[in-house]
């Protein structure tokens, strides 16, 4: 038996204010079927807390239209520290995540309509995929991508779709991308300057890019709503790229992790370890979340990104009724039936 990845589950964002985040990101991106919110101590990520454990608020919210969700995370504890400056388009760490959409047109006219910072026009990347930039109101970068994999036709966008990660060397990272996750697909690799990245800070240098997918069809339980998703490598040629969050702390604001929902754990923690990657976290047994409960890990790419695995044991459909979705004693390769996801759509919140 080997692992089992059913997706992205999530990409955590750390914000200044929790609750100003997760309003904009309910209003403009539709994330707004809320899995789980905690106010607790990391005490878990110590390797990246300088060593403390750290107050926060967070909380897990997924958009049904499918794809990732996001993990809204503030520190309570300390005030969190913004980046000195703005990060560019290959500096290290996640740099952009991508977000899925049916009609990149019609989300582009949305995003329009709601004022957002749209950066350029509608473009198409070396694949030929039609796409378009835009920053949140704290200056993260996300790309909008349009594909036709959806789970519900709720709203012209869907959930995240994938990244594009600054890397020191395309090589090594690949020993987490490929080997590791799955992204065995290389779409393109490409080296220049290119047309479609041109008004993306950073996006004038000269860069290698590399798109991975992955070949074989996601399994497991949230499958069918996480589907299909990319993972893209850039090595800037033309600068030396910095640390995303050089001299500051893991939850500060920022991408601070890429989140994949999985099954096996226990093969998992002994393949990384065989091939150079042990698990720099893991919670060991079911970690409570408060409204939902899992096993949880992490392991460093060689570029700085933080990969973290869940599998997920349990996640509430109906708090209220004391209805969760217990994972543990089904088969992991099979999909959770359609109408038990869209069940997880009666968490709906308008605001916070």
């Amino acid at each position: 038996m080997s692992k089992i990845i059913s997706g992205i589950q999530q990409v955590g964002i750390g914000v200044p204010d929790i609750k100003e985040a997760w309003n904009w990101y309910i209003k403009n991106f539709n994330m707004n079927i809320k899995v789980f919110e905690e106010k607790a101590i990391a005490e878990f990520m110590l390797p990246y807390t300088g060593g403390k454990p750290q107050e926060r608020h967070a909380a897990l919210a997924i958009n049904m239209e499918g794809g990732g969700g996001f993990e809204v995370w503030q520190h309570t504890g300390k005030t969190p520290e913004m980046p000195k400056e703005p990060a560019l388009l290959g500096d290290l760490g996640i740099s952009a995540v991508k977000m899925k959409c049916r009609n990149i047109d019609k989300a582009y006219s949305d995003m329009k309509a709601k004022n957002v910072k749209l950066l350029g026009e509608i473009t198409h990347n070396p694949a030929g995929q039609k796409h378009f930039f835009m920053h949140d109101l704290y200056g993260n970068l996300f790309e909008f991508v349009e594909t036709p994999e959806h789970f519900l036709t709720k709203h012209s966008n869907g959930g995240v779709f994938g990244a594009c990660i600054g890397v020191t060397s395309i090589q090594e990272s690949m020993k987490i991308y490929h080997d590791i996750l799955g992204y065995d697909n290389i779409v393109y690799n490409r080296k220049g300057a290119f047309n479609d990245l041109s008004d993306v800070p950073g996006g004038k240098e000269e860069i290698r890019r590399v798109l991975l997918r992955h070949s074989e069809p996601r399994k497991g339980a949230f499958s069918p709503l996480l589907g299909p998703s990319e993972i893209e490598l850039i090595k800037v040629r033309s600068r030396v790229p910095k640390d995303i969050f050089k001299d500051r702390m893991w939850g500060d604001p920022g991408f601070i992790h890429i989140c994949y929902d999985i099954n096996g754990m226990n093969i998992l923690r002994q393949e990384v370890k065989e091939k150079g990657f042990p698990f720099t976290v893991d919670s060991s047994d079911s970690f409570d979340m408060g409204e939902a409960a899992g096993h949880f890990s992490y392991i460093q790419a060689p570029e700085g990104t933080l990969i973290e695995f869940v599998e997920t044991h349990k996640v509430p459909v109906l708090k209220k009724f004391g209805w969760y979705i217990n994972l543990q004693k089904r088969d992991p390769q099979k999909p959770l039936p359609s109408f038990l996801i869209k069940a997880m759509g009666i968490n709906k919140v308008r605001k916070v």
